[in-house]
């Protein structure tokens, strides 16, 4: 594609520029999504916990129901007891009763557990709740942090961006491709030659590539030692290109 290096030295700068607004936040969006993390945790943790303590209050509703109609059953039972007939009858109603009163007592004992674990569970919550408080005070406060860096910015960055796209389809996706490689390691992917040397790690370039640099401009031409794309001193760069 034609001038397809011009276009790269415009991607180059743009992204220097990205660069830039991106070192103004810092480690600000890293912090922010950890936090974020952190209060998601910490919520799922206190939905579970009042889930459990739900289910723990439901049982023992439910086994005070259960104790009452065992006592109610056992009642009938005694009452019958003064109506039997023979020793059998009578026998009979009697393991009943025992039957009623061990689960009775198991019952009884589960439920004494069962109001230590809720006692348990409700202190949980409460420092559970007293974390999720302090995260999302947390994460409003680097959100805001956030919000008043990046407010300045999002207009340039859209604009940036979007010139950035339109340069891109001006650019063969092979020589895309190279530039995308390089600028992995190094940020300055394209620089200037300048003076026979590479600006980018100021190693010498021979002369027949100089040469070759300036009389094929349609091509790119790469450092031998650091790997960059060299751009001549004769290219024209638009000092407005973001504004045609």
């Amino acid at each position: 594609m034609k001038n397809e290096l011009k276009y790269l030295v415009y991607i180059s700068q743009l992204d220097t520029r990205l660069d830039e607004f991106a070192e103004d936040l810092g480690d600000l969006p890293e912090q922010l999504k950890t936090i974020q993390q952190n209060f998601d945790n910490q919520v799922a943790m206190v939905k579970e916990t009042e889930k459990i303590l739900s289910d723990v209050r439901k049982f023992a509703v439910n086994s005070k129901q259960t104790l009452n109609e065992l006592k109610d059953k056992e009642q009938k039972l005694a009452d019958r007891q003064f109506r039997v007939r023979n020793n059998k009858e009578f026998d009979a109603i009697t393991k009943e009763i025992e039957h009623i009163r061990q689960e009775y007592n198991k019952i009884t004992s589960e439920m004494r557990n069962v109001s230590v674990k809720e006692d348990n569970l409700i202190q949980m919550l409460e420092m559970q709740k007293k974390d999720r408080y302090e995260i999302e005070k947390e994460l409003k406060e680097k959100q805001k942090e956030f919000d008043a860096i990046s407010s300045g910015q999002n207009e340039d960055i859209k604009k940036l961006k979007n010139k950035k796209k339109e340069f891109e389809k001006k650019i063969s996706r092979h020589t895309l491709e190279d530039y995308n490689r390089i600028r992995g390691h190094l940020k300055d992917a394209v620089v200037l030659a300048k003076r026979n040397s590479c600006t980018g790690c100021y190693s010498a370039i021979p002369p027949q590539k100089i040469v070759m640099l300036r009389n094929n401009m349609e091509k790119l031409f790469f450092c031998e030692n650091c790997g960059r794309i060299l751009y001549p001193e004769e290219l024209i760069l638009e000092e407005n290109y973001l504004y045609y």
